[in-house]
């Protein structure tokens, strides 16, 4: 998978840009708060249909314009080589609007998936430290890009679950309603179920196995999936738990529970690991996420890589610059403040193609190399 050109227009705090990029590594050097992140979400809303940072559409617009547009040009390398344009834009008072090639998505939902992104950025801490909510879209973010069975499954549950939960904010005690509600979140959580089961078992090895590298195999660790459905039937635990539910108001019991175990030996990660062990486990996950993509998909991800070098040692920036200079990445897109571990990362590059922008208060310019 290849940008080859992105335009941007009152994106966060670009203005406008025109960039043009290489097959290889494209680096993007300026102090925090230039821009640097805002041009890697531009990259990201295009592939995934939103901003990165969560903000809804209205609170990317650059402030004091009224609308904003990205267009990208890709070339996508399987199962035939083929070049699409996508487009996205939003205007105050009305609605997304997302194309590829001219021709307007009647779902989001088919877009994802299409081109493959893996992005690596400081608010990945949160996949230690905070709740589960950001674990579980973690693996569904993942397996979302592959298997669009998935996805669907998904959304029809979230609804049904929205659904069941606004019963029981309203009080209403009608077994018949919640028994039909129940059983189509129970079809639908079960595949959830499988997939992330089947996931985690095939995507924790690879996982591992970064960890090693990064680490120069000083620690241990591991992931693991833990769900309610391991103690059985779904539809049952849920019709066994209605009438706690209807006293909480919510759902107690289902797949949206699901959590992903992040272990240092014996130990949660999130309470023993140190900050380079905390940074170390988290760039395993992603380039492991990149490496399961492109096994099971057959394309090669676009890799962002936002500010990766803080708070790591030297041997294991050292190990990181080795991994992603070996060119097995394809094209990758990274900020940092300064050049110095870039210069390292570009000298060592097999493909020896790169690119490097300066950006300064939004404004992106390609540099003289």
């Amino acid at each position: 998978m290849l940008l080859n050109k992105l335009s941007i227009l009152n994106y966060k705090n670009i203005a406008e840009a025109q960039l043009r990029f290489c097959p290889g590594i494209n680096c993007f050097v300026g102090n925090n708060g230039a821009g640097k992140t805002n041009i890697l979400d531009s990259i990201y809303y295009l592939a995934c249909t939103k901003s990165r940072s969560g903000l809804i559409d209205s609170q990317v617009v650059r402030h004091g314009e009224q609308m904003f547009m990205l267009e990208g040009d890709f070339t996508i390398e399987a199962p035939v080589e083929d070049s699409i344009k996508i487009q996205a834009g939003y205007k105050a008072g009305g609605r997304k609007s997302f194309r590829n090639s001219g021709k307007e998505y009647q779902r989001l939902a088919d877009h994802i998936g299409l081109i493959p992104v893996v992005i690596v950025s400081p608010s990945d801490s949160s996949l230690i430290s905070d709740f589960s909510d950001n674990r579980r879209r973690f693996i569904d973010f993942v397996i979302s890009q592959y298997s669009k069975e998935y996805l669907l499954h998904l959304i029809k549950y979230n609804k049904l679950l929205q659904q069941r939960n606004s019963m029981l904010k309203q009080q209403i005690d009608d077994d018949t309603m919640y028994e039909v509600c129940e059983a189509q979140m129970a079809a639908s959580g079960s595949e959830i179920y499988k997939a992330r089961k089947k996931f985690v078992s095939e995507f924790s090895k690879v996982f591992n196995a970064y960890y090693k590298k990064i680490s120069d195999d000083k620690e241990s660790v591991s992931i693991a999936y833990k769900s309610q459905l391991d103690d059985g039937n779904f539809e049952g635990q849920l019709s066994l738990a209605r009438r706690v539910d209807l006293l909480l108001g919510h759902t107690t019991k289902g797949i949206h529970k699901d959590d992903l175990e992040m272990m240092i030996g014996e130990w949660q990660i999130r309470k023993v690991g140190s900050q380079g062990q905390n940074k170390t486990f988290l760039l395993s996950l992603k380039f492991a996420e990149f490496e399961y993509l492109k096994r099971i998909t057959g394309r090669t991800p676009m890799l962002l890589l936002d500010d990766i070098f803080d708070k790591l040692d030297a041997s294991r920036v050292e190990q990181i610059i080795r991994i992603v200079s070996n060119g097995e990445f394809g094209q990758i897109f990274i900020t940092d403040t300064n050049r110095s571990n870039l210069d390292i990362l570009l000298k060592r590059s097999s493909s020896g193609e790169f690119k490097i922008f300066d950006v300064v208060d939004g404004v992106v310019t390609e540099a003289s190399v």
